[in-house]
Parts: structure tokens; C-alpha cells; sequence
């Protein structure tokens, strides 16, 4: 349907925003986008990926929602491998109470697969609601037999193209995915989606759980269960598997910190600073950190005041670099040996050490170049 951007609100918040491609921007995509709006408006959660903002009506509809500096399943398990036993039974607890937030707004999601679940350091965060629909309204964007949603976690009832579901097809999702992060493959694959979907709704052809712990073969059997009224709850779901994590002696809470362990450090990307135009009217920055120990060689010696020129680093090339930081100082403190020296110092009237005045010259050439 669209394209998603990492983006950046005037403030610095950043927000996953996904724009709807223009080649597919028609009367009922727009409508299918809408409903994605309005679904999640309504969806809170500490595994839900929030709200931030959107425009529906605009001529290139977007929708911004919480940023997650974090893989998805599927790009995890293909790097590393299929999780622990510990780790699958706290992510299936976590994702189950996250999609009862999804019920609870009387919202389905339709396409839980590991592409639409991110792992953060605070546990999974479900995400995508673009194929989301109202439960209690059962829209129809769709015609009758159009299969929508991704086949390998689909259940049977939505494999056949029917629009009447309810909480159990998501529970079957949820059943697929505990099976893909502990074995690495789906319960049916073939070598096209049609194959699959035949696989899906054949209640003779069962699904496959090679390599699954014995410990999960019971409820991932019957999550995946052809009738969707044989399907455990998502309450259900969420007792069971923290069963599980009690029988290795673990608490839930200590099961969820170690699947946030398992979680790789991502570096959030930062956008580049504006660039400074001529005649704007914004004030250059000026540099308060100053030295104490050069203020005091200089009291011993009479070096003389800077110049403004030189504490604003005039004539220093922006592309200098410094390898060591030099740490920030709090409004009205000038640090010192001791600590800090009290605010009747004043900044101007200190010559900054070598070190300190190549940062400054550099924090001004920066400065030169933002906006405020």
C-alpha cells in the first residue's frame, strides 16, 4: 500500500510515517487507509506501536506512528536464528495481551505476521493496522473471494476469502508466529501463495511442527485448530504459556528480560542539521564552556581578554575535527578543579585552554550553520 520513512516532527520526536504509494491511491484504498486511521486512534498499549498523527484526506495520505529502534521478527530469526523456549513462550504471552488491547477497541488486526512485530528493549510492539477492520461495523472494502492479508499465517476461515472474522483468526495468526520464532519456517509453505492456501484449508493436512519444544506442541496445535471455535482464547493463551515459563523456574517478568536481552542495539538514525542561510536573521550561537585553569594562568601571567573574534572562532575551517568531547556546562556554571565557579564570573573574561578553544571554534562553525 505505501512506503514508510523515518520522520522527525519540528520538536525532534521521531515517528515511523507511512505514505500510500500514488499508483495505488483508488476510492477503496483510500477508504481501507482511513479505517487504519480511525483504528488507530482507538488501539492503546505498551505493546501496541502508538498513535502519533495523520491525514487521511490529504492528496498523499500518511499515517505517523510510534518509532521502534528495533528488528522485526522475521529479520531476527533470519540473523540469528529461532528464539529460546523461555524467549518464544514470553513473546506469545506479550503479543496475546497486545492484541487483547486490539479486541478490547473492538478492532481485529488481520495480518499478525513476524514482519509486523518489532522487538524493543521493552518487549515486542505490534505494529501495522493497514488491513485492520472494525469489528462490530464488518466493512467490506473488498470484493467476496479476495484474499486479504499475508497466506503463511492466515487461517483457513480467511484463506477462503471470507470477510466474517473474528478474534480466533487472530489467535491463529499468533499460533503461526509462536511456531515461526521457535522453528524458523510457517505450519504450511509451498512454492506459491495458491499452494499454500490450499495446504490451509484442507482440515486433512496438518500443519507442520517439526522442530517445535514439546512443551508448546499442545497449544500451537490448537491455536492452529481448522475451526475457529476449537481455538483457545487469548486469555487462555497468555495462562498456558506462562505455565510454561513457570515449569522452567522463571518468573514472567524475568522470562520478558531476557527476551528484551536477546534484543540488538540499534543506532537511531539522526537527520542532518539544517543549513544556515545568509540574511535569515538567526543569531549565531555563542560558546559559554570556558577553562577555569586557563583563567587562572591568565590572572598570573596578565595574558590578555580574548577578542570576540577569537572566543567565536573566527576564520576556523567547518571542517575541523576534534577526537576528544568536551562536556557540556549548566547555565550560569563555569566548571572548575574543584567543581563549579559561581555565576559572577563572567564567561568573557576567560582565555579557554587549547583543547577548549578548538571546540569552541568547531561548536561555532556548527553554529554558523543551524537555525538556532
Amino acid at each position: 500500500m505505501g512506503q514508510v520513512f523515518l520522520g522527525e516532527s519540528a520538536a525532534g520526536h521521531q515517528a515511523a510515517v507511512k505514505v500510500i504509494k500514488a499508483s495505488v491511491l483508488d476510492e477503496d484504498t483510500r477508504a481501507r487507509f482511513l479505517s487504519e486511521v480511525d483504528s488507530m486512534r482507538t488501539v492503546y498499549g505498551p505493546f501496541v506501536a502508538g498513535f502519533v498523527g495523520a491525514d487521511a484526506a490529504a492528496e498523499q495520505p500518511w499515517l505517523a506512528v510510534e518509532y521502534v529502534p528495533g528488528p522485526d521478527l522475521r529479520t531476527y530469526v533470519a540473523g540469528h536464528g529461532p528464539l529460546p523456549l523461555v524467549e518464544t513462550a514470553s513473546l506469545g504471552a506479550l503479543l496475546a495481551e497486545g492484541l487483547g488491547t486490539v479486541h478490547d477497541a473492538g478492532l481485529l488486526h488481520r495480518d499478525l505476521k513476524p514482519q509486523n512485530i518489532l522487538l524493543s528493549e521493552y518487549g515486542p510492539k505490534v505494529i501495522d493496522f493497514g488491513l485492520a477492520v472494525l469489528a462490530e461495523r464488518r466493512t467490506m472494502l473488498t470484493a467476496t473471494g479476495f484474499v486479504v492479508g499475508s497466506v503463511l499465517c492466515m487461517p483457513p476461515e480467511q484463506a477462503r476469502g471470507e470477510h466474517q472474522l473474528d478474534r480466533p483468526a487472530d489467535v491463529y495468526a499468533l499460533g503461526a508466529v509462536l511456531l515461526f520464532a521457535a522453528t524458523g519456517h510457517y505450519p504450511y509453505e509451498g512454492p506459491t501463495w495458491q499452494a499454500v492456501a490450499l495446504k490451509i484449508e484442507d482440515p486433512a493436512t496438518p500443519p507442520d511442527l517439526t522442530g517445535l519444544p514439546p512443551e508448546l506442541e499442545g497449544l500451537v496445535t490448537d491455536m492452529l485448530a481448522p475451526d475457529p471455535a476449537a481455538r483457545p482464547t487469548l486469555p487462555q493463551v497468555i495462562e498456558r504459556l506462562v505455565q510454561v515459563i513457570h515449569g522452567l523456574g522463571l518468573t514472567a517478568l524475568q522470562a520478558k528480560r531476557r527476551l528484551a536481552d536477546l534484543t540488538p542495539e540499534i543506532v537511531v538514525p539522526q537527520l542532518p542539521p539544517p543549513a544556515f542561510e545568509p540574511g535569515s536573521g538567526d543569531a549565531a550561537y555563542t560558546p559559554t564552556v570556558v577553562d577555569a585553569a586557563a583563567a587562572e594562568d591568565d590572572e598570573e601571567t596578565g595574558a590578555p581578554e580574548p577578542t570576540g573574534a577569537e572566543r567565536l572562532g573566527v576564520g576556523t575551517e567547518p571542517g575541523e575535527e576534534l577526537e576528544d568531547a568536551v562536556p557540556a556546562v549548566p547555565t550560569g556554571a563555569v566548571p572548575g578543579r574543584g567543581g563549579v565557579l559561581p555565576r559572577g564570573r563572567a564567561a568573557t573574561a576567560v582565555r579557554p585552554a587549547a583543547p577548549l578553544r578548538i571546540a569552541e571554534r568547531i561548536r561555532a562553525a556548527y553554529a554558523r550553520e543551524a537555525r538556532f
